[in-house]
């Protein structure tokens, strides 16, 4: 059978295809392979959370709507007839009567000075407010990517220890299994290595649970990136007490205060101004018959504010009552914070011992245990059991001290984030170390 060789060119377009579409997508998969270190994480986070770009859209709007905040209200065109006669010969008539007059004018409202003067002073009171939310919106973004990276790093650390105890399994089986080959031992000797496997296959299973929980918290912060693995380290932030107490009357949540203390100051001028009384201008051209002359008028007219008791006097004092309860509650967020503090530090200060003891005394002396329970059972004068259940504790000492050092730096995390005047004065974040 003849075969054109065409043919067998045409056969080979499909393979091709499926290699430059395998290329293609094996190019994707390494470009969201790549590492993701925690500046990486803080970076992306400040610059693509949803929450800092409606923050940043909110300040937009602000600054717009503080444009025209001082600006007088636009003139008004005055169209009318005046004095038409509606009975006798020359009723509705425009052109026979003296006095009527076809108008037509404009008119400009003048609010007084301080009125305007204080209008513009609340709106940039309110884009000063927009700023210092998105200050406190911006720490919070990178606190929280901060625990999430932390607490995915920690996880697989565990798990790290997991797999390099598969190993050690293996060996601790093949060394029971020998001992039973050489008559020493029991029958229920053989059943502790592979109780030891499901239990590591158990941890492990927990710890990949805990490892797409903690993806599932930072893809919040990162996105798709939070699939890449992990990458370097975290800062080794310096928390000290009294340098977090010296930042903490800056805290971006106290700090909000002020901005909000000068959108009340604004409206309590406002609310003051409104007892002067504003004025408005109006200008008009009357045409009147062809027989009479045409006529021009200028007219001006006053606010009288003269029930300031009923009007003006209440206002004034709704926004003085509202200035004082700001007052207070600047002090009871002072005082919120101030409390958090002690006991964030407190509990920092707590596993700060707590990593330092499991590291250089609980460790080292399951690590003694196990090798002197070894030691014994290879001398023949002690039980298998009592090796595995010291094996055991060496792996949970183990995975204990990756899970304290993993809670120690998610609290030195939140400690620098929430309280250290270095992280307020960070305006951005753009991948380099802090």
């Amino acid at each position: 059978m003849f075969i054109p060789k065409s043919a067998g060119r045409l056969s080979r377009l499909p393979r091709c295809c499926a290699a430059m579409l395998l290329a293609l997508t094996s190019g994707v998969g390494t470009a969201f392979a790549e590492p993701l270190s925690f500046e990486d994480a803080l970076a992306i986070a400040v610059n693509e959370t949803p929450a800092l770009r409606a923050e940043s859209a909110g300040i937009a709007a602000a600054r717009q709507t503080a444009i025209p905040a001082g600006a007088l209200p636009d003139p008004k065109l005055v169209l009318g007839i005046d004095n038409l006669p509606i009975e006798g010969p020359d009723r509705f008539s425009l052109t026979r009567d003296g006095m009527t007059m076809q108008r037509i004018g404009v008119m400009q409202e003048f609010p007084n000075g301080a009125k305007r003067d204080a209008r513009v002073a609340a709106a940039q009171g309110r884009v000063a407010l927009g700023e210092a939310q998105t200050r406190i919106t911006r720490l919070a973004v990178l606190r929280e990517t901060a625990v999430a990276w932390i607490a995915r790093d920690a996880v697989e650390r565990q798990l790290a220890r997991i797999d390099a105890l598969d190993s050690e399994n293996r060996l601790f089986d093949a060394a029971v299994r020998a001992r039973l080959a050489g008559g020493k031992g029991s029958a229920l000797d053989a059943v502790a290595s592979r109780q030891e496997a499901a239990m590591i296959d158990a941890r492990r299973d927990e710890l990949n649970a805990r490892r797409q929980q903690a993806i599932a918290a930072l893809k919040r912060w990162v996105g798709p990136r939070a699939e890449a693995p992990l990458t370097g380290a975290v800062p080794d932030w310096p928390i000290a007490r009294g340098t977090l107490t010296h930042a903490l009357h800056a805290h971006p949540e106290l700090a909000v205060f002020d901005p909000k203390g000068r959108v009340l100051d604004a409206e309590v001028a406002e609310a003051r101004a409104e007892k002067k009384p504003d004025w408005a201008l109006e200008l008009a051209y009357q045409k009147r018959g062809a027989q009479f002359g045409d006529m021009a008028m200028v007219q001006v007219s006053f606010d009288l504010p003269v029930f300031a008791a009923t009007r003006q006097d209440p206002k004034i004092a709704a926004r003085l009552a509202e200035r004082e309860g700001l007052d207070a509650e600047r002090e009871a967020v002072l005082r919120e914070h101030a409390a958090m503090l002690e006991t964030d530090f407190a509990d920092y200060q707590r596993l700060v011992s707590a990593v330092k003891r499991q590291r250089e005394v609980l460790l080292p002396l399951a690590g003694e245990k196990v090798d002197l329970a070894l030691a014994s059972w290879r001398g023949g004068k002690g039980e298998l059991t009592d090796l595995a259940m010291a094996r055991r504790e060496r792996i949970d000492a183990e995975l204990m001290a990756i899970a304290l050092e993993g809670e120690r730096r998610q609290m030195a995390a939140r400690l620098h984030y929430a309280y250290s005047e270095h992280a307020y004065s960070e305006p951005t974040v753009s991948g380099e170390k802090q």
